[in-house]
């Protein structure tokens, strides 16, 4: 869907892609020069409701997207993904990282150079991810759900969300109480992080030293 910039009811865009409706629509991106919208179905067989089994059943039905706003029209750029979730263009605009939230993985998508239309393993990670979002860096922000192997009981400390430089490397880390479940990081000016999850009723700023 598509919302003016003085608000006013949403346009319906795409609600199918080659034939196949769009149940489990997630994380989406826009390319700021051409205009063109880059977007996840997490699963053909389930919905956001059930999203828990899509990680508990291993599902890989999931779909990576293009919405060409010029046409109109949605192509599949890749199919048969294992949860893809949020995902994020890259600051020279030639290739995607998504999460793969069920494997605890970061995929990047090629749509320039020698290697587009394919796509590889970017970082392997310690938790969940959800949403990708830029740093000021070239690199990401990748909030977590929760850890791999995380426990109820002990510390109440769990990553919230990791820094990944334009390598995939892990060069920074977000900690703090186990029930908070962020699915959302975005840096702004200064540094400052704000972070949002669909299971609190607020957002947090967070300030860097």
């Amino acid at each position: 869907m598509r919302v003016a910039p003085g608000g006013g009811e949403a346009t319906v865009l795409v609600t199918e892609v080659d034939g196949v409706p769009l149940r489990f629509t997630n994380g989406v991106d826009i390319d700021q020069v051409t205009g063109e919208v880059y977007f996840t179905d997490s699963s053909r067989n389930y919905n956001r409701s059930q999203h828990e089994m899509v990680t508990r059943t291993g599902d890989s039905t999931g779909r990576l997207l293009r919405y060409d706003p010029r046409t109109g029209k949605a192509v599949v750029l890749q199919a048969d993904v294992t949860y893809p979730n949020g995902l994020a263009i890259s600051a020279d605009r030639t290739h995607l990282i998504i999460s793969s939230t069920g494997p605890c993985k970061l995929l990047r998508y090629w749509i320039k150079g020698s290697k587009a239309g394919t796509m590889e393993l970017f970082a392997d990670l310690p938790g969940y991810p959800d949403n990708v979002r830029p740093d000021k860096k070239g690199g990401y922000w990748v909030a977590l759900h929760r850890e791999k192997a995380e426990l109820p009981f002990g510390v109440d400390s769990h990553l919230l969300a990791l820094r990944i430089d334009a390598d995939g490397k892990i060069i920074e880390e977000m900690r703090g109480p186990k029930g908070v479940r962020p699915t959302e990081v975005v840096e702004r000016k200064g540094g400052r992080l704000f972070m949002g999850s669909v299971e609190l009723h607020y957002v947090s700023v967070v300030t860097r030293k």
